[in-house]
């Protein structure tokens, strides 16, 4: 942050504004908010005197009172935030960070709890769905080789048809035109 003379005042003039709002008087000048001890890292203390009284400085506890009440105009006006403006002895104006009636880790524990058990109640459904439906086919299957009518083997999962044995069954593949006929 470039701490300059310019700065110096704006810094001065903030402070004799939340003096003036404060004490509902308009004797701070600007000339009395002096700083001691500026450092490179903008670190200093400052003192605010009563130029009415010969050059006696005022209480701190009413230097608090005014920057406390005023601390959100001094914040605005460096473009900074209760975090990058400190004022030691002054406590700061942030909020409390807000705790959550429940734990986090109970409320972890709960949805991944959640996730397991609706899993599990999906895999049964899932389950006793696939069971009715392979008893349903074998029911049927048994049905028609009850009538006669076509006997259908599953092998593997894939339905095949089941020869004859008694009537033979050839394979054109391997059955020349001209072989058909020769006797053996």
């Amino acid at each position: 942050y470039a701490w300059d003379a310019n700065e110096e005042y704006l810094f001065k003039a903030m402070v004799a504004f939340a003096m003036r709002t404060y004490s509902n008087k308009s004797t701070t000048q600007i000339s009395d908010v002096l700083l001691c001890n500026v450092t490179d890292r903008v670190s200093f203390w400052f003192v605010v005197t009563d130029s009415s009284k010969n050059v006696t400085t005022v209480p701190g506890s009413e230097v608090e009172a005014a920057i406390r009440m005023n601390r959100n105009r001094i914040n605005s006006a460096f473009l900074l935030n209760d975090k990058t403006l400190q004022f030691l002895k002054i406590t700061s104006t942030l909020s409390p960070p807000v705790e959550p009636s429940t734990p986090v880790w109970l409320i972890v524990f709960g949805v991944v709890l959640c996730l397991i058990v609706a899993g599990i109640v999906f895999l049964v459904v899932a389950g006793i769905q696939q069971r009715k439906k392979k008893n349903k086919e074998s029911a049927e299957r048994e049905n028609l080789e009850e009538k006669g009518e076509v006997t259908v083997a599953v092998e593997n999962g894939i339905p095949c048809e089941t020869l004859d044995l008694k009537a033979g069954h050839i394979n054109g593949v391997f059955a020349a035109d001209d072989e058909r006929f020769t006797s053996l």
